[in-house]
């Protein structure tokens, strides 16, 4: 016998965790502003993510390295305003919370106070576990991110798939069993062999979510601009489109050119 789902009017980070007892997948997509996280949260997609990609798709850097705190507020802020349902979660930028952990406290805070967020995330595992621990200790509400972490990729030097080798796995498997230890309420795994996703989430009691890790996550996440087709030139094998309005969108605009360089537009019917 199949179990009714509930229904969330306003989804917290306990209603994820009921989600994964449930056995109910938890859907996730970035949002960078006002129009876009109303059209998102009004679809009933779960969590939020005003994620450090927006240094890629809102401001057309190569990495996430380049956003500021101030500017992942500004991007933050446009979202909460927007949202009624889904949890809104945000990103702490790069620099903002690795060396100190009294800075990645101040960074918290600032992002809670300022934009109104529900919670941040953070990269990392064993190394930046202080941070994790005093932002915890304040009350804020932390997801971690695990496998590959793009903050860290002149570490890595690709985005290639992480934690394929034994000795990453096995390390992986801890920092995600530290994060939850300390705390967190959900992990983000990023880029990992399907296998190791499953093997994680039977292991914690808290949800995963998966991008680019299979299909045993608890839940998904997928960068708004990359599902609705917006940009055309990044083609992972873990993304699907949904929709191809980088083409349409061009169409559209190409339409608007040609009547008004044509004097059809405004017509008789569009002006006062």
């Amino acid at each position: 016998m199949s179990i009714a789902k509930k229904e969330y009017k306003r989804v917290t980070v306990k209603s994820l965790g009921e989600m994964k007892l449930q056995g109910e997948k938890i859907s996730m997509l970035t949002a960078y502003d006002y129009s876009m996280a109303k059209i998102v949260d009004a679809a009933n997609v779960d969590v939020i993510l005003v994620g450090d990609s927006a240094s890629n798709t809102m401001a057309g850097h190569e990495t996430t390295l380049p956003i500021t705190l101030d500017q992942m507020i500004y991007h933050a802020s446009s979202v909460i305003r927007a949202v009624n349902r889904a949890l809104v979660v945000v990103d702490l930028p790069f620099g903002s919370y690795q060396s100190d952990p009294k800075e990645a406290l101040r960074s918290a805070i600032r992002i809670m106070k300022e934009s109104g967020a529900h919670a941040v995330k953070l990269e990392g595992g064993e190394e930046i576990k202080e941070s994790v621990k005093r932002i915890l200790h304040a009350g804020i509400p932390v997801m971690g991110h695990l496998g590959l972490t793009p903050q860290s990729i002149y570490k890595f030097g690709t985005y290639t798939v992480r934690a394929k080798a034994e000795a990453e796995a096995e390390k992986l498997m801890r920092d995600a069993r530290l994060l939850e230890k300390l705390g967190c309420f959900s992990i983000v795994l990023e880029k990992i062999p399907a296998e190791l996703t499953k093997n994680v989430s039977s292991k914690l009691t808290i949800p995963t979510i998966g991008i680019g890790a299979g299909g045993d996550a608890d839940g998904q996440v997928l960068v708004i601009h990359d599902l609705l087709g917006m940009t055309h030139e990044f083609n992972p094998r873990f993304l699907r489109r949904y929709m191809n309005l980088y083409e349409d969108m061009g169409a559209a605009i190409g339409r608007y050119v040609a009547d008004v360089k044509a004097k059809d537009f405004p017509n008789e019917q569009e002006q006062y």
